[in-house]
């Protein structure tokens, strides 16, 4: 296919700040506040949001609108050293979390430090980096006219609309992220009312609820009606059928492994000990089904990738600069070494080479796909299940079992989970540079510093929140990571109550059979529908405002997600303080978030209502056409 004529709009002959400390500080605040964000996001909901266009608007509020200056390559340097922290983020939580649940339940387990934490993001980081430079020329630039890659352009577009000289969107964001911190400290931390609603059905022994905080409301709006209309369905499957019915049955069975009957049990007690393992079957066959379904797609990206793997322009100029591929060889032959060697890092020679195949694999693979399809339509945990039961099972065969085999076989995981995001955001990135016109070579520097500084702020996130509330905890259930860790325990051991995860997985086919993508159906399944409700809410919300067309349409869209983008940060980063302030002790015996705690005074009825002026607050900057 002959290469699209395409001319960038900053051209190759003409220089504007760029690689600055100014770019470089701002995208460093971002990262850490993305990052922090996004983990606190994905450990309590499973599912995290791209960081690049907040961080654009953020960019262009803070340097155009603060500080005066002018130049667009600099506030795309911005969002590229601040989307790594998101993408490292979304990597790490699928898995780590699984060790310090293990070490909670075994002393067969320790607990990662948070330099073990630290060095393995940073050595997956940068593995995912180096895979992707010596595609990015037949990825980005060869193949302009046939990858879209959605976010990379939608990113690229709000920093050309920027170019106006409005600070209206910027306005939006920050709007939503005082918001959202506010109303999340006043829920979580004053405990004025309950951020989680709850009714209970005991004729049937199940109930109903929602948490009625922003980011779940926000991550609807912005997914759309239809996947949370499917993660709703999922909720309904398991609180209204599934929960019910083995309620019923409770009198005939009892499948618990201790005294306790099943009839004793309210929802949330069946729920933990039933209905996740129909979940996890259901999310572990979905994950596995989009993989298969995404295989023709997949062979023809290592294909294509491996086929312009290196390629170069015959004329180098500012706009196809890359970083040497000399010395970053070397870099990442050190990397490798680190994790073969290492004694921290349990991975052995073994994992390293399943590392390095596996990881140049996905990483390939998981920057074309998301330019065919976009990042929320990247099959990553189907890649992570895969691997995970192919590097646990190898690892069973040559005799590495135990706690030592399942610790290997989860930090193998971790590195090639986060190869793949921190890939796949990369090439969103330098899609956007290559639209605007950014130096390739800046944009690489920026994500090495974006994944320096985020890989030693995930440790410390990981381990603040473990000491605040504990992985798989209500607070923060990690459901990917407690999928993974099921996923290593099954194969590993074969402990697992197979007919529930069997029936689950008979769920998730029943549903793909009908031609529903059973992925969302199974997320949904797996959570409790307290969550899936709020996000329901928020897809409904977007579908209503959908239904105005052309482009005023669009911008009333735009508006509302760029706005949902900040009630999303600014509730992640005040459930990072109340996590501080939930392990600071007072002299009275307790911690300063108990301190403050009012219980709740003012029930469910409180909690409907403040959840209601939150979906106000959404109609309002969603219309609000001074915000434009």
């Amino acid at each position: 296919m002959k290469k699209e004529s395409f001319t960038p709009y900053i051209s190759a002959d003409k220089v504007l700040p760029e690689l600055t400390p100014v770019s470089i500080g701002i995208g460093i605040l971002l990262a850490v506040l993305f990052g922090a964000a996004n983990a606190y996001l994905g450990l309590r909901v499973g599912m995290t949001v791209s960081a690049s266009i907040p961080a654009a608007v953020l960019s262009m509020g803070i340097i155009r609108v603060i500080l005066k200056r002018d130049s667009i390559l600099e506030n795309n340097l911005v969002q590229t050293v601040g989307s790594a922290g998101e993408s490292l983020a979304g990597g790490a939580i699928f898995t780590i979390p699984a060790l310090f649940m293990w070490a909670n339940e075994s002393d067969a387990f320790t607990k990662p430090t948070f330099w073990i934490i630290a060095i393995i993001a940073l050595c997956a980081s940068l593995l995912g980096i180096f895979f992707l430079i010596p595609l990015r020329s037949s990825l980005i630039v060869e193949e302009h006219g046939t990858l879209p890659f959605p976010e990379g352009t939608a990113c690229a577009e709000v920093l050309l609309a920027g170019e106006g000289g409005s600070n209206g969107k910027s306005k939006t964001v920050f709007s939503g992220f005082g918001i959202a911190a506010i109303y999340k400290f006043i829920a979580d931390g004053l405990c004025l009312f309950p951020s989680e609603i709850d009714w209970s059905i005991k004729s049937v022994g199940t109930g109903f609820g929602a948490d009625v905080l922003p980011a779940l409301a926000s991550v609807g709006f912005i997914c759309g009606e239809q996947i949370s209309s499917y993660m709703f369905a999922g909720g309904i499957i398991g609180w209204a059928l599934v929960i019910p019915l083995i309620h019923f049955f409770s009198a005939a069975s009892n499948l618990l492994p201790d005294s306790v009957s099943i009839s004793e049990l309210d929802a949330w007690g069946i729920w933990s000990n039933y209905v996740r393992y129909v979940g996890a079957g259901a999310l572990a066959t979905g994950g596995i089904i989009s993989l298969i379904k995404s295989i023709p797609t997949i062979v023809l990206t290592f294909k294509k990738a491996v086929g312009g793997f290196g390629h170069k322009e015959a004329v180098s100029t500012r706009t196809n600069r890359d970083l040497s591929m000399k010395p970053l060889s070397i870099i990442a032959l050190v990397v490798i070494a680190v994790i073969w060697l290492f004694p921290a890092i349990p991975v052995g020679l073994l994992g390293v080479l399943i590392i390095i195949v596996f990881g140049f694999f996905f990483a390939t693979v998981s920057s074309r796909m998301v330019g065919l399809v976009g990042s929320s339509n990247n099959p990553v945990s189907g890649m992570a299940i895969a691997t995970l039961i192919f590097a646990t099972a190898l690892l069973k065969a040559t005799g590495h079992t135990g706690a030592a085999g399942m610790a290997s076989a989860i930090c193998v995981g971790t590195i090639i989970c986060i190869i793949a995001t921190m890939a796949s955001d990369m090439s969103q990135d330098l899609k956007t540079g290559y639209i605007v016109g950014a130096t390739p070579k800046n944009q690489q520097i920026g994500e090495l510093i974006g994944s320096l500084v985020s890989a030693f702020a995930i440790g410390g996130i990981m381990h603040l929140l473990d000491s605040a509330w504990g992985f798989g905890s209500k607070e923060l259930p990690a459901p990917q990571a407690t999928l993974m860790k099921l996923v290593v325990e099954g194969v590993m051991g074969g402990n697992l109550p197979w007919v529930l995860v069997i029936a689950g997985a008979g769920i998730a086919i029943a549903v793909e059979v009908i031609g529903i993508p059973a992925l969302p159906v199974a997320v949904g399944l797996y959570l409790p529908i307290h969550l899936s409700a709020p996000i329901y809410v928020g897809g409904l919300l977007r579908s209503f405002f959908a239904r105005k067309k052309g482009e005023e349409g669009t911008k009333i869209i735009e508006r509302g997600v760029l706005y949902c983008s900040g009630l999303i940060a600014g509730e992640g980063l005040i459930g990072i303080l109340l996590a501080v302030f939930a392990i600071i002790p007072l002299a009275s015996g307790k911690t300063l978030l108990k301190a403050i705690n009012l219980g709740g005074i003012t029930g469910n009825t409180g909690g409907v209502i403040f959840f209601l002026l939150l979906i106000a607050s959404i109609i309002f900057f969603t219309k609000n056409k001074k915000n434009a």
